[in-house]
């Protein structure tokens, strides 16, 4: 069955399916942003671990690399 409604309420029907139409379209970019957000701090994350540990792994081989040779006595 077909229902005919009046001109009023059409006019509001569309103007609601606009309203939704954009509350959903912003909620969506909001979502994409958020995601975005996520991978850049899970990267920024990933890259600071690397860098503490490769930190660490020079430090722990640069005490070797510096220390003076000593003199040959004869």
């Amino acid at each position: 069955m077909t229902q005919t409604h009046s001109k009023s309420r059409q006019q509001a029907e569309i103007a609601f399916g606009h309203v939704q139409t954009q509350f959903f379209s912003k909620n969506s970019a909001l979502t994409e942003l958020e995601s975005i957000a996520q991978a850049r701090d899970a990267k920024t994350l990933r890259l600071r671990e690397a860098r503490l540990a490769k930190e660490q792994a020079d430090s722990l081989s640069a005490p070797s690399k510096l220390t003076p040779k000593r003199a040959k006595t004869r």
